[in-house]
Order: C-alpha cells, then structure tokens, then sequence
C-alpha cells in the first residue's frame, strides 16, 4: 500500500477528490517499470481485433521480463494463441497502482510480440504460477515478450521556501492553474 502524508478535502469540490499539493510526473527507467508491474496482478492488454483495436482485463505473472496471461479458446484474445511464423503478434500492456483519492501513483506500459508457449513442459512449470480470476477453461499461455517498456511515477512535488510557503496559503483552484472564481455572495468590489 502507498504511504500517504495527511491531505485534506478541498472546499467546492466532490467529496472524492483530496488535495495533496503539487505533483510531477517522473519517468520510470525499465528495471523499475517491470519490478512495479510485477507487483500486481492485473493489466489490461491491447491488441487488433478485426482491424480495430481492443482492450481486455487479464490477470499476469512476470517470469525475468517476459509477461504471462492465460488466453482461452473461443475468447477475443483466443488469436493471441495462433500460430504464428513470426515473432507473435504485436500487443501493449498496461498496468498500474493510481490511487483515486491522492492521485498519486505509477503506471507502465510494455509494447512488444505476443506469442503462445509451445513447450508443454514449460507451460505446466509457468502456468502453475498464473491463477486466473475467473472459472474459464484457459488452456493457452502467452508470453509477452517487452520490446519497449515505458512509465511514469505520479509523486508529490517537492517545493522549498516561497514556492511552499504560497502553496500552504493557495486557494485550491490555484493549485490547479485554474482561473479565480467569481466573488461569493456578499463579497464588495473595491
């Protein structure tokens, strides 16, 4: 679970939504990319279906870099698991750990081939480590190979001096670059 400094809701806004302060977006090298998504279990996987693209929920497992999913027949990932001349067919994956209040968090995504796992032996030994979240016959293992692993860390912003001082005293919507809002009620033009 992410560690969390003390926030607080913000006056006008939807209940929901807390405010941290600043954030900045700060890319992930590749080794921390995959050691993050391989501390979850869920992703959603991108690939072409019917010359459209389509995304599905799927439970993973990462065996060194290679990312594993279960793919059963007749499903829409069911031509992940054909047989293919080539290297496999081209998919991305994306996984994350965003928390809706705060905000804060990572997200990765990993383009490369993905190609069904032939060696029987092999597919007992990996498969055994995949449990799979719903009851489907899911005969199929596909490993994902990364060709190109990308990400970002969503983190609070660290500011010293004015900069803190003015964002402790800022109202929330200059937190936000947003414009100033009308005057509430009551409230005199000089």
């Amino acid at each position: 679970m992410m560690e969390h400094d003390t926030a607080h809701r913000t006056a006008g806004t939807p209940e929901d939504v807390v405010r941290v302060g600043a954030r900045r977006m700060r890319p992930l090298q590749r080794a921390e990319a995959l050691r993050l998504l391989a501390t979850v279990s869920l992703g959603r996987i991108v690939f072409t279906r019917h010359a459209l693209p389509a995304v599905r929920p799927v439970n993973h497992v990462l065996e060194g870099e290679d990312i594993l999913v279960r793919v059963h027949d007749g499903g829409a990932l069911a031509a992940l698991a054909a047989p293919s001349d080539g290297p496999g067919i081209v998919v991305a994956y994306e996984a994350d750990e965003i928390d809706p209040a705060t905000h804060l968090g990572w997200s990765v995504v990993v383009t490369g081939y993905a190609s069904v796992v032939t060696d029987e032996a092999e597919a007992a030994r990996l498969g055994a480590r995949l449990r799979p979240w719903v009851r489907l016959d899911a005969p199929h293992l596909v490993r994902i190979r990364p060709d190109l692993v990308t990400g970002f860390l969503l983190e609070r912003e660290v500011l010293h001096g004015a900069q803190a001082e003015a964002l402790n005293g800022a109202r929330p919507e200059a937190l936000h670059g947003a414009q100033a809002e009308a005057p509430g009620p009551g409230h005199r033009h000089p």
